[in-house]
């Protein structure tokens, strides 16, 4: 069997931030774009966003899994130039997009980020408009999109996925126990944060089903860092794996940017999975930093 190739990019933040009116300016928003314009427009770049993305293209991933927070203030104005983003990184069966907290930053624009993306976020049931979970087939891959993007009140970040979506994923994730497919959850927030302001409020709950049903794989952003956790599935241990932001430069306690490429193939009666991670070096090279196999 050839393997499949996985590859994983998040938070984008889509710069260079659109002029904004002063009545789209109100609440969190204010804050938001004072925090751009005073510091993060010197680290999210877009030449550092199109340099990884060229390298990743380059890999010939059989399919890209990009985990949310493609814009930063989800003003109306940041959404067309996204999608055309999104458009030059692959058609949409070829690429898996869901939303992070920043596309759902005020509850005016929540939706446009289904408006905008939908066909890149649509199961293959083909159901029309935002509805998750969704499952997309691919290859020996079962890629499950959940949503954690909700409003929330200016300084948080927090994430929820709701009893509705636990309930559905609980469902698809005992269907798919009885078929050869390797499961990849896709979520923006990570399973566990050390932050009470940006954490998954009920990632308790997620991790439930996940010890209940088991999973391969979940990929997530939201921190902005390399980062490996393993949490209880239903007869071993589930690698979820977090990346650094698409589009920054190294600041900070901030790695530069990253995304990482998985291989996987069935070997026998169990799975392999190769983790390879690119990221930007100096110059805006992008270099292999490490491989890990995590399965």
């Amino acid at each position: 069997m050839t393997a499949f190739t996985l590859a994983h990019l998040s938070d984008p933040h889509l710069p260079p931030l659109p002029a904004a009116r002063l009545r789209d300016l109100a609440g969190k928003r204010a804050l938001g774009y004072l925090n751009w314009t005073r510091n993060r427009h010197k680290y999210h770049r877009r030449e550092v966003l199109d340099a990884l993305v060229a390298d990743m293209q380059a890999q010939r991933p059989d399919h890209i899994a990009v985990t949310g927070d493609l814009v930063n203030l989800a003003l109306e104005a940041e959404f067309a130039p996204a999608q055309a983003w999104l458009e030059g990184v692959g058609a949409p069966q070829h690429v898996t997009v869901i939303p992070g907290n920043h596309d759902a930053y005020v509850r005016a624009t929540q939706h446009r980020f289904a408006g905008a993306f939908g066909d890149y976020l649509r199961g293959d049931a083909g159901t029309e408009g935002e509805a998750f979970p969704f499952l997309r087939r691919r290859g020996p891959l079962a890629l499950i999109g959940v949503s954690s993007a909700v409003p929330t009140p200016p300084l948080m970040a927090t994430g929820r996925l709701g009893r509705a979506q636990l309930d559905t994923l609980d469902r698809q994730l005992s269907q798919l126990s009885a078929e050869d497919a390797f499961r990849v959850l896709l979520v923006h927030h990570p399973l566990h944060s050390k932050s009470r302001m940006k954490r998954l409020t009920d990632s308790s709950g997620l991790r439930a089903v996940l010890k209940a049903r088991g999973a391969d794989l979940v990929l997530h952003g939201h921190d902005h860092i390399h980062s490996t956790m393993w949490v209880e599935g239903s007869d071993k241990q589930i690698p979820a794996i977090g990346v650094p932001s698409a589009s920054a430069l190294a600041h900070r306690h901030y790695p530069a940017a990253a995304y990482n490429l998985f291989s996987i193939e069935r070997d026998g009666n169990q799975w392999r999975c190769l983790q390879t991670v690119r990221g930007i070096t100096d110059g805006l090279r992008v270099e292999e930093i490490r491989r890990t196999q995590l399965i």
